[in-house]
């Protein structure tokens, strides 16, 4: 039966791991580790206790060997990943074998990650964090963008306020789009967050700010995080990548025109300019934040400054505290 011990000395405990190795030595060296780093940690030595262990519990992460009696960490994985109850748990397989055609069997396996042996305690516990941080995002994303959600957003906002860092937080929002996803289906209307989050991610990771991070609040509401500097450089190639794609979103006939029409609940018939995106932009410039809420509530007392005007345009936040 899998062994238990859980955090001691008041350590936060950031999450379940399920150690698994045939070894008591290696085990019981990976538990006080892992232990200590604040994480509640399981002990199973063969793999077929493991499959028990998960059964009655299943962990943040399993971190296994690969050479085990019975049923090796392969096969473990394998098993873990055909059952659905498991199968997005994150795995890290640990191997006496560096070569990298062993290390390609553990991922093709359905591996998250592996270390080598003899391990570096460093490195296993920077594994298990990175491992961990991107099962984490995973789950935080948007179903429909993949982009961070809520979660990882205000995880982002607030670790820059606590740094002290200059940084400006771009909230953005599609204009006329009810009117579009009501005139076309909501399937077109997908298309059309999923095009806005690739542009999004183009020009402010790929063209402007390698170190921004954009998410997906939902709806059709975006955020960018980059520095002040770069921020207007960041919502002028938003607006003009969004402008240069919006025609095509819609039929011949529509595109041309320039509008949509559709009645309202009175039975009349109104215009609808093409979709459009707004932008507001909250930085540290000259004001200081306490709480991401702050941020957020700034960029969107901008962005609805903005979305007065016709068309795409963006507002940058210039007061002081």
């Amino acid at each position: 039966m899998a062994q238990t011990e859980t955090a001691r000395n008041g350590a936060k405990n950031a999450g379940s791991i399920l150690v698994v190795d045939d070894s008591p030595t290696i085990a019981g060296l990976l538990r006080l580790l892992l232990n200590r780093a604040g994480y509640e940690v399981r002990v199973a030595g063969t793999g077929l206790e493991a499959l028990s262990a998960v059964e009655e519990r299943c962990p943040d992460l399993i971190l296994a060997d690969v050479m085990m009696p019975e049923m090796d960490g392969l096969e473990l994985t394998r098993r873990i990943r055909q059952d659905s109850r498991t199968a997005n748990v994150s795995i890290i397989l640990v191997t006496a074998r560096g070569m990298s055609a062993d290390r390609l069997d553990g991922l093709a396996a359905g591996a998250d990650d592996y270390v080598v042996k003899p391990f570096d305690p460093p490195e296993v516990l920077a594994r298990v964090r990175g491992v961990l941080r991107r099962a984490r995002e995973l789950k935080a994303a948007s179903p429909l963008t993949q982009l961070p959600g809520n979660t990882r957003i205000q995880e982002e906002i607030d670790a820059r306020i606590r740094a002290s860092a200059d940084f400006a937080l771009l909230y953005a929002d599609l204009d006329n789009f009810k009117a579009y996803n009501d005139h076309y289906g909501f399937a077109r209307g997908d298309d059309v967050l999923k095009l806005t989050a690739r542009l999004i991610q183009d020009v402010a990771i790929e063209e402007v700010d390698p170190n921004a991070f954009v998410g997906h609040i939902g709806g059709d509401d975006f955020v960018v995080l980059t520095t002040t500097e770069l921020a207007p450089r960041v919502a002028e190639g938003i607006i003009t990548a969004f402008d240069r794609e919006a025609p095509a979103l819609y039929d011949l006939e529509d595109a041309a025109r320039g509008y949509i029409e559709k009645e309202d609940r009175s039975g009349r018939m109104q215009r609808f300019p093409l979709v459009s995106i707004s932008i507001g932009v909250a930085t540290t410039e000259h004001r200081n934040f306490s709480h991401y809420a702050e941020a957020v509530a700034i960029a969107s007392e901008m962005k609805s400054y903005t979305k007065k005007s016709y068309g795409s345009s963006w507002a940058m936040d210039q007061r002081t505290n």
